[in-house]
């Protein structure tokens, strides 16, 4: 699969052209459904600070997207407390309490998000959202975002051996869903989603919703998109379409 840049849209119409007839698109949560990362980012700078963590010195955008950003709770805890996994497994529970309050105040749907939503449910497409947030994290974002009736299955990292970046949430979503990964794509926004996703064997539409393009890159994501209103990604998608019609 070769990875396109955001602002080079050379063959992208096609590139999901030979997933027809598509069965399923899987979506993460975090950064993908909802701008949810700023969010995080406060939750984290605010307790850090309180612990002086880094002698006192906020953390920046690039420390939150290069050790906290996509990942799970486990590998943050590790991150940040290398030499007290218990004192970070704590403090990244206490995290997600307060994350969780900020979401009920401040949270958005990603721009263009139920213009998709609608596209995926006309066509009866079958859907799971796979995630490597804690089971009641989800739960409350997408219930914010109004789509608990829309999602089939949620998948946490939690219920697999692996969470991403290792492939096993979503083949586990493959699984559960009854679909194959020829005929499946996956929306995420991170290095480590899109990882996951490609490991899987499935195209990945990146959303760069707050990861840098340069960064998302690395992971080989099939397309980048600025939004679900991103002009190149409706041009795949009626693509896609017309494949399914043809055969």
């Amino acid at each position: 699969m070769t990875a396109l840049s955001a602002d080079n849209s050379t063959g992208s119409e096609n590139c999901l052209s030979h997933l027809a007839p598509l069965e399923a698109v899987l979506f993460d949560v975090d950064g993908t459904l909802c701008d949810s990362d700023p969010l995080h980012h406060e939750a984290f700078r605010e307790m850090l600070l309180e612990i002086g963590f880094n002698d006192g010195v906020p953390i920046t955008e690039e420390f939150f997207i290069d050790n906290i950003a996509g990942k799970h709770n486990t590998d943050i805890a590790m991150a940040l407390f290398p030499d007290d996994l218990p004192r970070g497994m704590k403090f990244t529970e206490e995290k997600e309490a307060l994350f969780r309050r900020l979401a009920k105040e401040k949270l958005k749907p990603v721009n263009g998000l139920y213009k998709l939503t609608k596209w995926v449910e006309e066509r009866g497409l079958k859907r799971a959202a796979v995630t490597n947030a804690p089971k009641e994290n989800a739960e409350v974002l997408i219930s914010l975002l109004g789509l608990k009736e829309f999602f089939h299955v949620v998948i946490q990292g939690t219920d697999c051996e692996h969470p991403k970046p290792h492939p096993d949430p979503y083949l586990k979503a493959l699984e559960i869903l009854q679909v194959s990964k020829d005929h499946t794509f996956i929306c995420e926004d991170s290095v480590s989603g899109i990882t996951a996703g490609v490991a899987a064997g499935m195209p990945v539409i990146g959303v760069t919703t707050r990861n840098p393009e340069h960064i998302l890159m690395k992971a080989k994501p099939t397309l980048l998109i600025k939004d679900y209103e991103d002009p190149k990604l409706w041009a795949a998608l009626e693509k896609l379409d017309e494949a399914g019609a043809s055969d």
